[in-house]
């Protein structure tokens, strides 16, 4: 799978725009047939920023949402703007 495939959409709510200021952690929607590695490896490809660790958890809905933690302090919120979350 080529990364545009593995990472869909950002997942937006209260909690996860709290996420970005306080843990510097973004959060995406991703394919549900996608491991941690291949979330890392396709997020490092699309925003070049160094990933520190991923966490994955399957909605209600049936969504699989990838919480990102990066590295470089405040980079998840240069993140955000980029993509226009923020």
């Amino acid at each position: 799978m080529d990364s545009y495939s593995i990472i869909i959409k950002p997942h937006v709510t209260e909690k996860t725009m709290n996420l970005i200021d306080q843990n510097n952690e973004i959060a995406f929607v991703v394919s549900r047939k996608a491991n941690k590695n291949s979330i890392k490896a396709a997020f490092e490809d699309l925003y070049e920023e160094k990933v520190e660790r991923v966490n994955t958890h399957i909605t209600p809905r049936g969504e699989k949402v990838a919480y990102i933690k990066l590295v470089e302090p405040e980079m998840a919120e240069e993140v955000a703007v980029k993509i226009g979350v923020f």
